[in-house]
């Protein structure tokens, strides 16, 4: 079948058992279902095979089934895994928390954000009402008071006139979506901060609610509800565990205990006894960073006040860095309001999951069957085996991890969420803390502990064999897998059952599935060795060569004219043309000789008769 198909079949079965369970007044979510469908198709006395086709009369078989589990509202197994379906889908981590409240945040002002980017106000009313709805979006993103009370209305507007005036909309207009959308987030962080400055000097602070004195209150309190449970669940656990230990070593008494119900319910306390301690984790860590976060807020006021004193103007590179380290702050006091509400209420949502135990066991029971029984707790459990310890000599082929001998010891991941192993397959699915001072085993690369020195060395005979019978009590309960952390090993068993009916459904495992591969071309750094050489006739060249060259010698000759000369150059100035001027022009000039001379054509005479006459001035006549 193609996965789309068997994924379409799976969702039309799922549908119909809560279809069937809405019919009897019972509402179940999917998630619930498709879980139930698993621990159904798991558990052996049901019959389903998972390496073969399940028919059409299978599929109806499993449909009734789930629906009759579901249906059963006294049942400790069914709340247990109630619960497992809850905190998986209402929990996550502190990371992805804050991100998702974030992404939310960021959700709700995208609408507002988007009608001061897209705007393209001209007139002096557009600008006046783009100016009022950039207020609203900062107060609106800072969380510092209702964008609808006057009062917080100009406070807001104040300290944004101080950094981003009215006459600044043109500018900021032409700016690209995105510098847009970067600019309001600076000016929603400046002007948070002046507000809290505002705050702190007792000059305003309209609409503030004081977050650093009400998360001292509201974690203490959370804490102490927290712990109130853990303890309440804790003595609920420690009192189970002894009434099915004093069963185990009566017979009698262990048929009217109804071992395998009690056994439910302490599957049921131990899951709740871990999500308190997650929580409780959780809430720990919020009240570390508050306290870390209340000296920073301290320290920034401090800077800001040396900074600002009684001056009328600072320059803005100098308290807009710390108005913004004070948005951000307060940004982070918000959230840790936020994560503390949302555990607190998460909290109080596991309790109802307890609902059968006041049915099956109350109090009145429990105080009679635990009549001349010494109730103990996990630290008294731990103290009385504190000196057994595992001796390395009588292992050779297995290791084992101390305290003293291993780093990080406290860190590792130890198998089943820290139960002894052996106890659980030995005594049909009891729960007993493991002592890891008693010696880690380290087997297959997974961390196993015990309770007691010779359960250590049981298991360590032959651990497949205690594995398998956990895995196998696992099927039956599958409250188990989430409980002792059995994900791995079910992983492939059928997480969604694949179903397909005799002419529409069947289940078949999935046994085929396309992959690929890539790995790097060179993995490792080259080998490659350049002077290798496999021809012999080559080395022998080069043995001669070698060899002829111990007998060269290199011989130089330096003279005394060639002693410490190098190459010299030298550089100049081309000629160029150049001429002077004097103040004055002068010339000086004589009279042009003018002579005249007659007669040389002759006349009617055969004589000729030169006259010559000097018509030249005279120097002083010039």
């Amino acid at each position: 079948m193609p996965p789309t198909q068997a994924e379409s079949v799976i969702k039309n079965i799922i549908r119909e058992i809560g279809q069937e369970c809405a019919a009897h007044g019972e509402i179940v979510s999917e998630t619930l279902v498709a879980f139930m469908v698993k621990a159904v198709v798991l558990d052996p006395s049901n019959g389903f095979n998972t390496d073969r086709t399940l028919m059409k009369g299978d599929v109806q078989k499993l449909v009734k089934l789930c629906v009759t589990r579901l249906l059963d509202s006294k049942n400790p197994s069914l709340d247990t895994i109630k619960m497992q379906v809850y905190f998986d889908m209402n929990y996550t981590s502190r990371e992805e928390f804050l991100e998702e409240h974030h992404r939310v945040v960021e959700s709700r002002l995208s609408s507002v954000s988007r009608e001061i980017t897209d705007s393209r106000a001209c007139v002096r009313e557009e600008l006046e009402s783009l100016y009022r709805k950039i207020v609203s979006y900062v107060l609106l993103r800072s969380g510092l008071g209702s964008p609808t009370d006057i009062k917080i209305v100009r406070e807001a507007t104040a300290a944004l006139q101080s950094v981003f005036p009215q006459a600044e909309l043109g500018t900021f207009l032409t700016l690209s979506k995105k510098d847009k959308e970067r600019q309001l987030k600076e000016l929603t962080m400046i002007v948070t901060g002046i507000r809290l400055f505002n705050r702190d000097r007792g000059k305003g602070g309209e609409g503030i609610d004081d977050l650093p004195a009400i998360l001292r209150e509201a974690i203490p309190a959370t804490t102490q509800h927290v712990d109130s449970q853990l303890e309440v669940v804790q003595d609920r656990a420690y009192r189970y565990t002894a009434i099915l230990e004093k069963g185990a070593e009566n017979p009698l008494l262990s048929r009217e205990l109804q071992p395998y119900l009690l056994k439910e319910a302490l599957y049921n306390v131990r899951q709740y006894e871990i999500f308190l301690q997650i929580i409780l984790s959780d809430i720990i860590t919020c009240a570390q960073e508050v306290e870390m976060m209340i000296k920073q807020l301290g320290a920034q006021l401090e800077q800001l006040k040396f900074t600002v004193k009684s001056k009328t103007a600072v320059p803005t590179s100098q308290v807009f860095p710390t108005f913004i380290a004070l948005s951000n702050l307060w940004t982070s006091f918000q959230d840790e309001t936020v994560l503390i509400s949302i555990l607190s209420n998460l909290t109080t949502h596991l309790e109802p999951f307890l609902g059968t135990h006041e049915l099956f066991f109350p109090e009145k029971v429990t105080q009679a069957l635990l009549d001349g029984v010494t109730v103990k707790t996990d630290v008294c459990r731990m103290k009385e085996h504190i000196e057994e310890r595992v001796n390395l000599a009588d292992f050779r082929k297995l290791e084992w991890l101390f305290p003293e001998t291993t780093a990080n010891f406290d860190k590792l991941l130890i198998q089943y969420r820290g139960f002894c192993a052996y106890t659980f397959a030995t005594t049909d699915g009891l729960l007993l803390p493991g002592n890891p001072a008693i010696g880690i085993l380290k087997y297959k690369e997974k961390y196993y502990t015990f309770n007691t020195r010779d359960a250590a060395y049981s298991f360590a005979e032959n651990p497949e064999n205690y594995i398998d019978k956990i895995r196998e009590k696992a099927k039956k309960n599958a409250e188990l897998i989430q409980l002792l952390e059995l994900h791995q090993q079910f992983e492939t068993l059928i997480p969604y059952p694949q179903m397909k009916e005799v002419d529409k459904h069947y289940i078949k495992p999935i046994a085929k599935c396309e992959s690929s591969t890539q790995t790097d071309t060179h993995l490792l750094p080259p080998t490659i060795v350049r002077s290798y050489e496999w021809n012999e006739w080559e080395l022998r060249r080069k043995a001669i060569k070698l060899a002829n060259l111990r007998r060269k010698v290199t011989h130089s000759v330096q003279t005394d004219l060639s002693h410490m000369r190098r190459e010299n150059c030298s550089q100049v100035y081309p000629s160029k043309d150049a001429s002077t001027q004097s103040m004055r022009e002068g010339s000086s000039r004589v009279p042009r000789p003018q002579i005249y001379i007659a007669g040389f054509r002759g006349g009617h005479t055969k004589t000729t008769y030169e006259v010559k006459v000097n018509l030249t001035r005279a120097i002083d006549e010039t």
